[in-house]
């Protein structure tokens, strides 16, 4: 199945504790349906002493949001995401809420001619 966002999308979270905030894709993980999204669901590591770093210190670091709870950001609200193929044989990901194509998938196909 085709996902509906994928790395670079402007995306908003729908459910969860970070409902409503927004941020660009980093990364997509495909195994465990989870994205990466910048800004959002940020949490505090404590890294230990080491010999390079002898203070140890505390990073601000972003968790992963499983990819059903967040949707692409069209027109500042979320929308869903349609596939469409067109005549020549491409094959675009389109928003719901204004129709905007979003990403080609697949450019026009050769004909046999």
């Amino acid at each position: 199945m085709p996902l509906h966002v994928k790395k670079g999308d402007v995306v908003v979270v729908t459910s969860g504790n970070n409902r409503g905030k927004s941020g660009e894709i980093l990364s997509v993980n495909l195994k465990s349906n989870r994205v990466l999204v910048k800004g959002v669901n940020v949490r505090k590591r404590n890294i230990k002493a080491t010999q390079q770093q002898p203070k140890g210190s505390v990073i601000e670091k972003e968790l992963s949001i499983h990819i059903s709870n967040v949707s692409p950001l069209v027109d500042g609200k979320p929308t869903r995401v349609r596939f469409k193929t067109k005549a020549d044989g491409s094959k675009v990901r389109v928003a719901v809420r204004n129709g905007s194509e979003l990403h080609v998938l697949r450019g026009p196909t050769k004909s046999k001619a």
